[in-house]
């Protein structure tokens, strides 16, 4: 980033802002005291520190608690102030440690968003979870450790694409399932078909995704009503199973 060297940790350090999945704010604390801290201590004078601490709060839905002691923080509005002392100082990289943890539905959605945004506006995200279902959410590119090795790092289609020892799934949403799933099983490229319980769509494993993509396509001209067409298999708890689940 902008050629820092990782030789160099202060500057690098000052371009990173960094939120721990576990408390670190004093209970003595409110949530204004412990963000314009940070920020006093990053080398902010006073006006200014506070100045950010209450657009940080502000942005993360705190401003009604800046003034109450985190000790009285619920566990979601605890995360919450460990992600705005992360943005206050306007870092270009963020590193997030189960950012997600505690939230409601609806904060967590709004946090999602925020991640999002922040992206859009150019800054890196870097977060670490183990809710695979989140990763998919939120990210464009993944890296998969287990014991302390990366088993695969990327875009989740192109980590996809490089196990071939697993054929690719699709979930297929058509009108004759039973009739759709005949034609396929004539393919040789077709491992297995697994019919709905409701008969309205079949699951499809293929070992070849573009002999598969042109099977659907006959079948749609030859009159039988495809609706739709998914990827079962291209997200992160697909992925970990195959890299990982079986160790």
């Amino acid at each position: 980033m902008r050629g820092i060297s990782p030789r160099d940790p202060e500057a690098l350090m000052r371009i990173t802002g960094y939120a721990t999945q576990y408390d670190t704010a004093p209970r003595w604390a409110t949530g204004f005291t412990f963000i314009t801290t940070g920020l006093r201590l990053f080398g902010y004078g006073r006006a200014e520190a506070e100045e950010k601490a209450w657009k940080a709060l502000e942005r993360l839905g705190l401003t009604e608690a800046a003034n109450r002691k985190v000790a009285a923080y619920s566990k979601g509005m605890r995360q919450r102030v460990r992600l705005a002392q992360a943005v206050a100082h306007d870092p270009e990289l963020l590193v997030l440690d189960e950012p997600l943890n505690g939230l409601d539905p609806l904060v967590r959605a709004e946090t999602i968003d925020l991640f999002r945004a922040w992206a859009a506006d150019g800054k890196h995200v870097i977060l670490s979870s183990h809710v695979l279902q989140e990763v998919d959410l939120i990210s464009d590119q993944v890296v998969l450790i287990a014991n302390g090795m990366i088993m695969a790092e990327g875009k989740i289609r192109d980590v996809r694409d490089e196990i071939d020892e697993h054929p690719s799934q699709y979930f297929v949403h058509c009108q004759d399932a039973s009739g759709v799933a005949a034609l396929l099983f004539g393919e040789d490229h077709i491992a297995e078909i697994r019919l709905h319980d409701d008969r309205r769509g079949l699951l499809v494993m293929t070992r070849d995704r573009e002999r598969f993509a042109r099977a659907i396509g006959r079948i749609a001209l030859d009159g039988h009503r495809i609706d739709g067409v998914v990827p079962a298999d291209e997200n992160v708890d697909a992925l970990y199973e195959y890299l990982i689940g079986g160790e």
